[in-house]
């Protein structure tokens, strides 16, 4: 057995709260060895982070902690803040899942991790620039003097989080723990980042603490697995045994939670919602005093689609790739260039109260429940700000109308006067799905509406889509990058890069017989190595 790096001990975390207490963590027991990666998996709300931020005492003054967690056999819980300022950034470090909130927008790259190295280290000037630009490059940054003086918004998803990585590098940690740091990524990106971790332990020789909900990575990555609910660890093991033999029901409920089988045939004869021929999306790049056009972002180029009542389109791509531009040019939400029919009549020459009209019947499901409802109002006002703004049904009760929908999307209509921080994640997309079902609508975009949910809450809301589709007919565009998801719920599939769109075609052959590389890429990354679910 290797030898220990961090040994947590019947760890107990407790919040007080308006004169309450709440039990966040349980008694948690688990150890990380020398060179091991330990992933702690479960669902939001089930004491991942919390553990992990117990470690070294990052919690805030509200927490109140007992039982051991000893680095190295030295005992963090009530330790001195000297020494555990020593522990932090030096022998253990964190990776967060949000890099864009993570890294300080105002400062550059150079100067926020030159912070750490003068700190702990001692490091600056020309020394300190050396190093930064070691890190860079161990982190496989391209270019890495010239990223220097770039800021957060001035690189990619990818680059953001593996500038994370360098920076939790910095001071050459024995233990890496990293919190959900693969979630926002496309799936390309995600695999790029775990083969970079991976490598780094090799050649590092890292500990990792590994947090996700995601049972694909830790299959991948893990070499011990600690699963937690409701602040407990029900079960853990070495990786290979827990997916071979899951003892407890809660282990077989997380690895059975996968969208699966696929959507119900498209009725025969349906009619046509959408249609675009060659559209087209550009946005001028401007120059010299004048503003001359010098160039174009051709962020969608000749897009051509079609989706019919009851049918599903899924469009695939990394991010920058186009895939919401399309959307959003198909809602008239951003001008566009080409031809878009929407129930018959030219998106491109509508106007005014015509266009105000259609919008009713094409609506939005975006990526970030939380983000796209608005905090000061209940769910009942969410759910029927659009039949004020449409004056839908005039002569019929709103109240029973958002009661009705909520019940249709599996909400208790008794939680209406509820604000949205009072819902889980999963049921805060319902409500999203609910605002934009109210108006009755014939098309719904839904961009990445499942990416920030739970593995469980992810088959829920797949189910419900499906549902509602064949309940009322609905077309969907579906955006995403989980190609999991996206085979669940499309019959067709179109596959974008830079712009263009590569590869498209039913559900079943894009996922059977990939034509183009890129395609290929994606599903590689996808699954990793395992064959496609039937």
């Amino acid at each position: 057995m290797s030898e220990t790096v961090l040994d947590v001990r019947d760890l107990k975390v407790a919040f007080r709260q308006e004169g309450r207490v709440m039990q966040a963590v349980k008694g948690v027991s688990f150890t990380v060895g020398r060179g091991e990666t330990v992933a702690l998996v479960g669902e939001s709300g089930s004491g991942k982070s919390v553990t992990a931020l117990s470690t070294v005492a990052l919690l805030p003054d509200a927490a109140v902690l007992s039982g051991s967690v000893r680095y190295r056999g030295t005992e963090m819980v009530g330790a001195p803040e000297d020494m555990l300022r020593r522990v932090r950034g030096n022998d253990i470090s964190f990776i967060f899942q949000e890099p864009m909130t993570s890294l300080n927008p105002l400062h550059t790259i150079e100067k926020q991790i030159a912070e750490s190295l003068k700190l702990h280290q001692g490091l600056t000037g020309p020394a300190a620039r050396a190093r930064i630009i070691e890190l860079l490059q161990k982190v496989g940054i391209r270019e890495a003097e010239s990223r220097l003086s770039a800021y957060p918004h001035q690189l990619s998803g990818g680059q953001r989080q593996r500038i994370m990585i360098a920076m939790a590098l910095a001071n050459g940690p024995e233990l890496l723990i990293a919190d959900e740091p693969t979630t926002a990524l496309d799936v390309t990106i995600q695999a790029q980042i775990l083969d970079l971790l991976a490598d780094l332990k090799a050649r590092e020789g890292l500990s990792l603490l590994f947090i996700t909900h995601d049972l694909g990575i830790v299959r991948r990555i893990a070499d011990r697995v600690c699963v937690m609910q409701g602040g407990e660890i029900v079960e853990q093991g070495p990786a290979a045994e827990i997916f071979a033999n899951p003892q407890h029901p809660y282990t077989r409920k997380l690895l059975a939670a996968e969208p699966k089988g696929g959507p119900a045939p498209v009725p025969e004869g349906a009619p046509e919602v959408v249609r675009t021929d060659a559209l087209r999306v550009w946005f001028p790049i401007t120059a010299g005093f004048l503003r001359r056009t010098v160039g174009h972002v051709k962020a969608v180029n000749d897009a051509t689609v079609s989706v019919r009542s009851g049918e599903t389109l899924g469009i695939v791509g990394e991010s920058g790739s186009g895939k919401t531009t399309l959307a959003l040019a198909l809602m008239r939400l951003i001008p566009f260039t080409g031809k878009a029919v929407f129930l018959g009549k030219p998106l491109e020459s509508l106007h005014g109260a015509e266009l105000r009209h259609l919008r009713r019947d094409m609506q939005i499901v975006f990526q970030d429940p939380f983000g796209s409802l608005s905090p000061r109002m209940t769910a009942e006002e969410i759910i029927a700000e659009g039949l004020g703004v449409h004056g839908v049904d005039p002569g019929r009760d709103r109240r029973e109308m958002v009661a009705d929908i909520m019940t249709e999307v599996g909400l208790d209509p008794a939680m209406m006067a509820r604000y949205p921080h009072e819902f889980s994640g999963g049921q805060r997309q319902r409500i999203a799905i609910a605002r934009a079902m109210i108006l009755r609508p014939k098309l719904v975009v839904l961009d990445e509406p499942t990416s920030a949910l739970d593995m469980t809450v992810q088959v829920q809301i797949v189910d419900l889509l499906r549902d509602l589709q064949a309940r009322h007919g609905l077309a969907y565009i579906f955006i995403s990058h989980d190609l999991r998801v996206v085979k669940a719920l499309s019959h067709k599939v179109i596959v974008m890069k830079s712009g263009d769109v590569v590869e498209a075609g039913s559900s079943a052959e894009i996922f059977a017989q990939p034509r183009t590389d890129y395609t290929k890429e994606l599903m590689r990354a996808a699954f990793a190595g395992e064959a496609v679910p039937a």
